[in-house]
């Protein structure tokens, strides 16, 4: 059986690449929208259903249709399938230039940071946002219904990634735990893996069983853990920060923690559930 999540058709309509391989009413190439308002949108498993993950202020989703209010499609950046307010959705008119590469952001009606008068919009790392300009420090961004101005120094130009995925989820660290949360206002383990991933130019898939079938280059047990290895267990995954620590969003805490790493194996072990896999990333090896 598809996966749903990966499945690119709902039976009305599927994407024209399942042509002969699905039924659907319709086959369409998709459109491209990008979440545009409020700046974080559920990516959801059926229409006014359970949210799967969250997709971030300027992401981009390929619409397949839209219908009685919600827009069935995918996530460009790793292919994840589902429904969408579509009121949340704008069509893509330009390429975005740059990223939020810190935890959270401001943006502003006017480059005026003690203007507490101010539109205040918050932005999580991984936000894609479109620059206009540069003026004293503040990046003019496009946004809706009018420009908005964040710190130019919150911002990193698309096509320059980080290099440590570990130094990115570090910035999460006391980030509320969150089911299926993708940002700095809440996030789960597989998207703590996924947000690091991504901010390095690493794709990655977007739930923990899926990074554990596709994720790195898989290291023979006993091998000795080391900074930027990812750890599997059972419907959980988190990051080594070091060959003692683990780096993980977790519901023991309900946030995201470091936590010494025998320890934390320990733990997981106690309630049935053993370290699965242990892979290593390699920059160049395309995962996903």
């Amino acid at each position: 059986m598809t996966d749903r999540r990966s499945l690119w058709s709902n039976g009305r309509v599927a994407h024209s690449s399942l042509k002969g391989q699905v039924d659907a009413d319709s086959f369409s190439e998709g459109a491209e929208y990008r979440v545009t308002w409020p700046p974080l949108a559920a990516l959801r498993s059926a229409p006014f259903g359970e949210r799967d993950r969250e997709i971030l202020w300027g992401q981009e989703f390929c619409v397949l249709e839209i219908h009685n209010g919600f827009a069935f499609g995918y996530i460009r950046a790793d292919g994840y399938a589902g429904y969408v307010d579509a009121q949340m959705l704008a069509p893509v008119e330009a390429q975005a230039t740059h990223r939020v590469s810190v935890r959270q952001t401001i943006a502003l009606a006017k480059p005026q940071f003690k203007d507490t008068k101010t539109e205040q919009v918050a932005l999580s790392l991984g936000s894609h946002v479109i620059v206009l300009g540069m003026e004293n420090g503040w990046a003019r961004i496009q946004g809706a219904p009018h420009d908005l101005y964040i710190p130019a120094p919150h911002l990193s130009a698309i096509d320059a990634p980080d290099s440590d995925p570990v130094s990115v989820a570090e910035t999460f660290l006391g980030t509320p735990y969150l089911w299926g949360g993708n940002s700095a206002f809440g996030i789960d383990c597989s998207g703590l893996v996924q947000i690091a991933c991504q901010a390095c130019g690493i794709p990655c898939p977007g739930d923990s069983d899926q990074q554990m079938a596709q994720l790195g280059d898989t290291l023979a047990p006993g091998t000795p853990p080391l900074r930027g290895d990812v750890l599997f267990w059972k419907g959980h995954v988190g990051w080594v920060a070091d060959p003692d620590t683990l780096l993980h969003a977790n519901a023991h805490s309900m946030s995201v923690t470091c936590e010494p790493l025998q320890m934390a194996i320990d733990r997981i072990a106690g309630q049935g559930d053993p370290v699965l896999r242990h892979a290593r990333l390699t920059p160049c090896k395309k995962n996903f």
